[in-house]
């Protein structure tokens, strides 16, 4: 369930390169290969906390071929949801794959695959979850909808669920985007762990680090911990990442 942090430290450095005069910007090279860690006051996940409401450690690592915008990734985040669920495993590991590109000058596309792996889950169904996904973008807007071929996340009898998520990450000024979301999680055969999740938040380049501090909701009682709390509740979250 990748988090999206390291994603406003993306756009923070397309946004750089952009103001750059043309005729001072070298090719972009053809083989591209960035480095993100995190850590997170929580990590939360369409609305839905993954650490009993508590932080996480996060890192990835990503290659794109520019000339054809393909692109592969991997991304791991320590996790406690599977436990609660009376499985075993701490670790979320994602292996995604895919193709970005231009549409016209002001809208884009991105599509591919993203494989959500956790170790030893030992969940029956298991946790592990395969979703085909595609996203528009149309300036700093964006509509992205993402399908399960697997059962979700350790949920029986719930293959082709999906999941719509509206946002936009709006350039506010003095290197800080206006971080907005909003997202609906179906759930197939399983109504009552359907729900509505919703963001609000800033995320501001220091250089070094972003920083990045969001409201956070799930429109949802069905998801508690194991000591009854509520994992969708509205909360604030800071994370601090970096890309390389």
């Amino acid at each position: 369930m990748k988090c999206k942090a390291s994603a406003a430290a993306v756009s923070w450095a397309i946004l750089a390169l952009s103001s750059v005069p043309a005729f001072a910007q070298e090719a972009t090279p053809e083989h591209q290969v960035s480095y993100n860690a995190s850590i997170t006051s929580d990590y939360r996940y369409r609305g839905l906390s993954q650490t009993r409401l508590n932080g996480a450690l996060q890192g990835g690592v990503d290659y794109t071929h520019s000339p054809t915008g393909l692109y592969v990734g991997t991304w791991l985040s320590t996790i406690k949801w599977t436990k609660d669920l009376g499985g075993d495993g701490n670790i979320e590991w994602d292996l995604y794959g895919g193709k970005r590109g231009n549409i016209s000058e002001n809208l884009t596309y991105d599509v591919g695959g993203l494989y959500y792996y956790y170790p030893s889950n030992d969940l029956n169904p298991s946790a592990n979850t395969f979703e085909l996904y595609a996203r528009l973008g149309f300036g700093p807007a964006y509509v992205k909808y993402s399908h399960s071929t697997t059962n979700l996340f350790g949920t029986a009898n719930s293959k082709r669920s999906g999941y719509l998520d509206l946002g936009a990450d709006i350039d506010i000024g003095d290197k800080m985007l206006l971080n907005l979301h909003a997202g609906r999680q179906e759930v197939n055969n399983n109504g009552m762990y359907s729900y509505t999740d919703y963001k609000a938040g800033i995320t501001k380049d220091f250089g070094v680090a972003s920083l990045s501090m969001a409201w956070v909701k799930a429109s949802t009682k069905a998801y508690l911990s194991p000591e009854g709390k509520d994992l969708g509740r509205s909360m604030v979250v800071l994370s601090l990442s970096k890309t390389f």
